[in-house]
């Protein structure tokens, strides 16, 4: 049970920074404050930011491990992320999104390998 509530905790946590971050940058964009190309930019750096922190923080608190738990975190996002892109939109598979995927499963497992190590003994 705890388990499940601290990746219930880290989903919070990706899904918040990721839909909060979206609204602060759709209105600078809405009022003409920031550009099209520096929303692109800024589209790829939330959600690494996001999946950093959610493996910063399963990795925080998890026994042993940490990169099998940033790896499993990054699963069940991507996971969602492939039904929505796929399933939703009806989108066709490329190797850029493959990539993208990869540098995502990257950013999640590196942060859970930080947060194990910064955990208080």
């Amino acid at each position: 049970m705890e388990y499940l509530k601290n990746i219930g905790k880290s989903l919070l946590y990706i899904f918040s920074i990721i839909i909060i971050s979206t609204f602060m940058i759709t209105t600078l964009n809405y009022f003409n404050i920031i550009g099209t190309k520096i929303i692109a930019i800024l589209k790829v750096l939330i959600i690494l930011i996001a999946m950093f922190v959610g493996g910063y923080l399963i990795g925080k608190n998890s026994k042993q491990k940490g990169w099998l738990e940033g790896i499993k975190l990054s699963g069940i996002i991507i996971s969602i992320l492939i039904l929505f892109k796929y399933l939703g939109l009806q989108d066709k598979f490329s190797i850029n999104h493959l990539v993208y995927y990869l540098i995502l499963i990257i950013s999640c497992t590196l942060g859970s390998m930080i947060g194990i190590n910064r955990k208080k003994a």
